[in-house]
């Protein structure tokens, strides 16, 4: 989905959070109260979940509303440097069809032309790379806010909840077996998506 490219290429592979705050000796004071608690493994003094990477930044509208606005910028970037080109093309082909006619004043005036031309076409491409450097540091920016934004909320949410592990899956990359009661991704996209739209509403 072309939404997304940008950001689940970069996040796709991360790990949500290793989040080994629970001691054996403290695991008593977080007790199994939500349908999530009950849902978790627990292994020994271990409680075990995952997030399904891919289903969270597909459903958490912060990401969807980064992505839609980094598409926009970059079909805006396309038709402004396609303007140009246009332009450039246009102008070489009218260079050509005066020099075949020898519609210059002087050989001197040809020349000016066509250096205007290739500084052009110079100041085009440079263009191009300045607007796709941008647009990567852009998409870094984005990427770390995503990242920041998932794992503050993680964090706060285990303080209730208690894991002593979650882990991040993507595919099958990192999982490759998990009983599904151990999915707690729309527990978390949930959560996300509240604060979320609690905070654009301010």
């Amino acid at each position: 989905m072309k939404r997304l490219s940008y950001l689940v290429k970069s996040l796709a592979a991360i790990a949500i959070v290793l989040l080994f705050t629970q001691c054996a000796n403290k695991t008593e004071t977080h007790p199994q109260t939500t349908a999530t608690s009950t849902a978790a493994i627990s292994g020994g003094e271990l409680k075990i979940a995952y997030v399904d990477i891919d289903s969270l930044l597909t459903k958490y509208n912060f990401c969807i509303d980064l992505n839609e606005a980094m598409v926009k910028k970059e079909e805006n970037i396309r038709l402004t440097l396609n303007q140009k080109a246009a332009q450039l093309k246009k102008d070489g082909e009218e260079f050509q069809r005066k020099y075949e006619n020898n519609a210059f004043i002087s050989p001197e005036r040809a020349q000016q032309e066509y250096n205007r031309l290739e500084k052009a076409q110079a100041d085009l491409q440079n263009l191009s790379n300045k607007l796709s450097n941008e647009l990567a540091t852009e998409t870094a920016k984005n990427n770390l806010q995503l990242r920041d934004s998932i794992n503050t909320f993680i964090q706060a949410f285990n303080k209730i909840h208690g894991y002593s592990l979650i882990i991040s899956n993507t595919g099958f990359d990192n999982l490759l077996y998990a009983d599904p009661s151990m999915d707690i991704t729309n527990e978390i996209v949930d959560g996300l998506n509240a604060r979320y739209n609690s905070s654009s509403k301010k």
